[in-house]
């Protein structure tokens, strides 16, 4: 097993991967973003998208530091949509319509409607034109964005998200603008307890957070797992935490 260990949005995070993953799923993917790279001569913007609790963002920082580490691939640069949440105050002060009811925008932070759009599709566009720019993050202790965190300046940009590839109405206009995608599904039970765990490291005990994620994540979860589009790669991550080709 490869351990990786990595702090993703204010929270720490211990992950391993397997030496077959490694050699058979992810050095090939790198391999194959650099050729086509290399073709075109210019930056790539491949996206990976997954449920809440699949392991996306540690994932993505895992490929940005083998990319670094191994000689015949271009370095990737990894980011992610989660920055482009929108802010604690908005949600406060807002609602939505959730199964016919009216519910404050707070306590469904993470649905699609929570994030501002517009302004992630700009955000690409402003990537994918090859320009140097910036880009934001998210802190879970803080609650909010943090504008401007990283200096996009790669080759290739590894964009991670739950909605990426979501098959409703202005999501689904990503897909277009992307070089490459990929995607990871798992089974839902094993994301309810990854998101109890996730919940209760922000400072939530057991029952708070797992109300949470009973009324708010797993609807998220089966929206990402149930109306994304299909990936240029297709991804399963068991509870062992082995990746494999999806059975299509």
């Amino acid at each position: 097993m490869v351990k990786y260990s990595v702090e993703i949005n204010g929270i720490q995070v211990d992950a391993a991967y397997s030496e077959n993953s490694v050699n058979k799923l992810f050095l090939p993917l790198l391999k194959h973003l650099t050729d086509m790279q290399k073709n075109k001569g210019g930056r790539i913007f491949a996206m990976l998208a997954a449920p809440p609790g699949a392991g996306k963002s540690t994932l993505c920082s895992f490929l940005e530091k083998l990319s670094k580490e191994t000689e015949e691939v271009c370095n990737v640069q990894a980011i992610g949509m989660d920055g482009f949440h929108r802010r604690q105050e908005y949600l406060l002060s807002h609602t939505t319509l959730r199964d016919g009811k009216e519910v404050r925008m707070v306590d469904i932070k993470g649905a699609p409607v929570t994030f501002d759009l517009d302004k992630l599709t700009d955000a690409i566009r402003t990537v994918t034109s090859g320009k140097d720019c910036y880009w934001p993050t998210y802190d879970r202790h803080l609650h909010n964005p943090v504008e401007d965190a990283i200096h996009v300046t790669g080759d290739i940009i590894l964009l991670e998200g739950n909605y990426l590839l979501l098959d409703e109405e202005g999501w689904r206009n990503l897909k277009e603008i992307a070089d490459y995608t990929i995607s990871i599904s798992a089974d839902e039970d094993m994301l309810r307890g990854r998101l109890i765990d996730r919940k209760m490291k922000s400072g939530n005990d057991r029952e708070k957070a797992t109300k949470f994620v009973d009324f708010s994540d797993m609807s998220n979860v089966r929206l990402c797992l149930d109306k994304s589009r299909k990936a240029d790669l297709m991804l399963v991550v068991s509870e062992s935490g082995e990746y494999s080709r999806a059975v299509i």
